[in-house]
C-alpha cells in the first residue's frame, strides 16, 4: 500500500509532465523533442535528466515517437542498441555505399530514382557511428510493395514507418551495420538530408562545429542512442536554416546534388 501511495504521484507528474510537453511540441514546432520530454519529466521530480533510468528514458522516446514522427508505427525488432561509440572514418565508408548502391539499384530497379549516402559518414573528416545512413526516393511511398520485398532480398527489414518515411535495418539475426531511409521524390525529407549533406561537405567550420556536437552529444548520452540523437537536434536545425542560404547563393538544387 506504501508503494502505491508512492508510485501514484509520480505517475500522474509524469503524465502531466508528457502532456505539458505535447503542448509545447504542438505550439514550438519541431525543436520541442525527445530531450525536452526527458527534461520535463526530471524536472517534475527534482532530478537531472541522466537520473531518470536508462529504461524509462526508452519508453519515454518510444512513447513520444508518434507526436515527434506523425503515422509512426514500429514493425521491427533489430533496432539500435547499445552505446553510442563514434568512430574515425577508415576509408571504406564509400566503398560500402557503392557496394550496397549496386546491390539496392539491382534489386530495386527504377521503382529507385536516387540512391544516396548520407548522414556522417557521407560527409568525411568527422567521426560517425560505424553504420551507413542510405537514402533511397521512390515515386510513391506508401507502395511499400514496390520496395519493401526488393530491400529484404538483400537482407534488409522494415523496422518502422511514418507519414514521411521508412525505415530499414539488417534483418535479425545480422549485426547492424546499414540504416536505409526510403522517402518520396521531391519530399522534404529528402532535400534535408541532401542539402545537410552537401552544404557540410562544401563548409569546413560547419562541419567541424557539428562533429564537436557530436562527440560532446555522444559523452553525455552514451547510453542511450535517442537521447544522442535528439540532443544535435537544434544544431541540425541551425545548420539547415544557413544551408538554404547558401543554397540560394550558389544555385545548389536537389536535383544537382
Amino acid at each position: 500500500m506504501v508503494a502505491e501511495d508512492v508510485g501514484e504521484p509520480a505517475e500522474d507528474a509524469t503524465e502531466a509532465a508528457f502532456a505539458a510537453w505535447r503542448e509545447r511540441r504542438e505550439h514550438e514546432g519541431v525543436r520541442v523533442d525527445v530531450t525536452d520530454l526527458y527534461a520535463m519529466v526530471a524536472a517534475s521530480r527534482g532530478v537531472d535528466v541522466l537520473d531518470l533510468p536508462l529504461e524509462e528514458r526508452r519508453a519515454l522516446a518510444a512513447r513520444a515517437m508518434p507526436v515527434v514522427w506523425p503515422g509512426y508505427e514500429k514493425l521491427g525488432t533489430n533496432g539500435p542498441a547499445g552505446p553510442v561509440v563514434l568512430v574515425e572514418d577508415d576509408g571504406r565508408w564509400g566503398e560500402r555505399f557503392e557496394a550496397w548502391r549496386d546491390r539496392l539499384a539491382t534489386a530495386l530497379g527504377p521503382t529507385a530514382r536516387r540512391i544516396e549516402h548520407v548522414g556522417s559518414t557521407s560527409i568525411g573528416g568527422i567521426h560517425a557511428k560505424p553504420l551507413l545512413d542510405l537514402l533511397v526516393t521512390v515515386p510513391d511511398l506508401p507502395d511499400e510493395a514496390s520496395y519493401v520485398p526488393a530491400c529484404e532480398h538483400v537482407g534488409l527489414e522494415l523496422f518502422s514507418r511514418d507519414n514521411e518515411h521508412r525505415f530499414l535495418v539488417d534483418a535479425e539475426p545480422a549485426p547492424l551495420t546499414v540504416h536505409l531511409h526510403v522517402c518520396e521524390t521531391g519530399s522534404p525529407f529528402e532535400r534535408d538530408h541532401l542539402l545537410f549533406r552537401d552544404y557540410l561537405r562544401a563548409n569546413s567550420d560547419e562541419r567541424d562545429r557539428y562533429a564537436e556536437m557530436k562527440t560532446a552529444a555522444a559523452a553525455r548520452w552514451n547510453e542511450d542512442r535517442m537521447g544522442y540523437t535528439y540532443a544535435k537536434s537544434d544544431l541540425i536545425l541551425d545548420l539547415l536554416d544557413r544551408a538554404e542560404g547558401w543554397a540560394a547563393a550558389t544555385g545548389w538544387t536537389v536535383a544537382g546534388a
